[in-house]
C-alpha cells in the first residue's frame, strides 16, 4: 500500500506543471474585398514596372507600387496593386498567391484600411537645450 501511494505522489509530481502553454495566435483578420492589394514578399530588385507587369495578367491595373527605402531606393519587400474592379482584383490574388516573382515566393491579399493615425507624440524632454 505504501509503494501504490509513493508512485501515485511520483506521477503526480510530475504530471502538474506551472508551465501553461500560451495560448494560440488569434486569426489574422481578413479584410473586405476591395480592388486593392497588398503584395509582400517582394525581392528587394522588384519594381513598380514589374509588379504591374506580373499582375495585368489577371485584369486591368490601375496602379502597381512598391514600396521602397528611403536610402537604398531598394524594395521594403511589400507593395500595392490597384484593380479596375473588385472582380479583377480577386482573380489577381488567386492568379499570383504564393507564386514565384523575380525568384521569390510572393503573397497576394485584399489591402486593409488604414486606421487613423494619431497625431504625433512630442518627444520627451531630456533637460538639454540646444541653441541655433
Amino acid at each position: 500500500m505504501a509503494a501504490a501511494a509513493a508512485r501515485a505522489g511520483f506521477r503526480r509530481m510530475f504530471s502538474v506543471s506551472g508551465f501553461t502553454p500560451p495560448p494560440p495566435p488569434a486569426a489574422r483578420p481578413v479584410a473586405d474585398p476591395c480592388n486593392n492589394l497588398f503584395v509582400s514578399g517582394l525581392n528587394k530588385r522588384t519594381t513598380s514596372d514589374g509588379l504591374r507587369e506580373a499582375f495585368s495578367k489577371f485584369g486591368q491595373v490601375i496602379e502597381a507600387r512598391v514600396i521602397t527605402d528611403k536610402i537604398s531606393g531598394y524594395s521594403r519587400g511589400f507593395g500595392f496593386v490597384k484593380y479596375a474592379t473588385v472582380e479583377e482584383a480577386g482573380e489577381g490574388i488567386k492568379g499570383m498567391d504564393g507564386k514565384f516573382l523575380d525568384g521569390w515566393v510572393i503573397f497576394a491579399e485584399y489591402a486593409k484600411q488604414r486606421e487613423a493615425q494619431q497625431p504625433a507624440q512630442p518627444a520627451a524632454s531630456t533637460g538639454y537645450r540646444y541653441s541655433n
